[in-house]
């Protein structure tokens, strides 16, 4: 199957494709690494990327959308996929369409203050990455990450002020996506508040 993971920050949509990718053997794809794959390995849109990026400039919908097709005609991919961070526009999602029409769309509600809570009492682990959380994911050690030992800290985007924007933002530029695809009938609703080993259960459920 080829999903997109659609909804606001903070909703669990990496969360969970860290599971569906493991249990359905499908690749997780975001955006932020498909464009450092790209451009380690000089692929000639990634070179544009790169000077693009480099320049301080925005990459524009069509190398975006060159990089995805260029992604997802990969053999990994032949058995499906999950895109996460993409489209982030309408205008992505027509192109999209247009060379990859068979898509699934799995759309994360959640309640902002919901959202709003989850974010803000997150910390990361400065050496691995790994997620912790103040209220529901407690390390064993104040501050210290149980998998790696590294140090926990809060990003500047998880400050409540930042969280916010990053909501707005959403609203305005991709939340109509959903529209988009509701409209086509490809969208599933999946209530994004509860943790993510249920939520795992719920979308096997729908997508066996």
């Amino acid at each position: 199957m080829n999903f997109i993971f659609l909804g606001p920050p903070g909703a669990g949509k990496g969360s969970l494709a860290v599971k569906v990718k493991e249990d359905y053997k499908i690749p997780h794809i975001s955006t932020g690494d498909m464009f450092r794959a790209a451009i380690k390995n000089q692929t000639p849109l990634g070179l544009q990327a790169k000077a693009i990026i480099d320049a301080g400039g925005l990459v524009s919908d069509e190398i975006t959308c060159g990089l995805v097709k260029e992604r997802l005609g990969q053999d990994d991919c032949k058995n499906g996929f999950i895109l996460d961070g993409f489209p982030r526009t309408i205008p992505q999602a027509k192109m999209l369409e247009e060379f990859c029409p068979d898509v699934t769309c799995v759309n994360f509600t959640i309640e902002e203050e919901v959202v709003l809570r989850r974010l803000s009492t997150r910390r990361v682990c400065r050496a691995c990455g790994e997620n912790f959380n103040v209220l529901t994911k407690q390390p064993k050690v104040e501050g210290v990450c149980d998998k790696c030992g590294g140090e926990l800290y809060q990003r500047d985007d998880d400050q409540e002020s930042s969280i916010k924007h990053r909501l707005e933002v959403y609203h305005k530029e991709t939340e109509p996506i959903i529209g988009f695809y509701r409209e086509k009938g490809k969208i599933t609703d999946l209530d994004a508040s509860i943790e993510t080993d249920v939520l795992l259960g719920k979308f096997k459920e729908i997508f066996k």
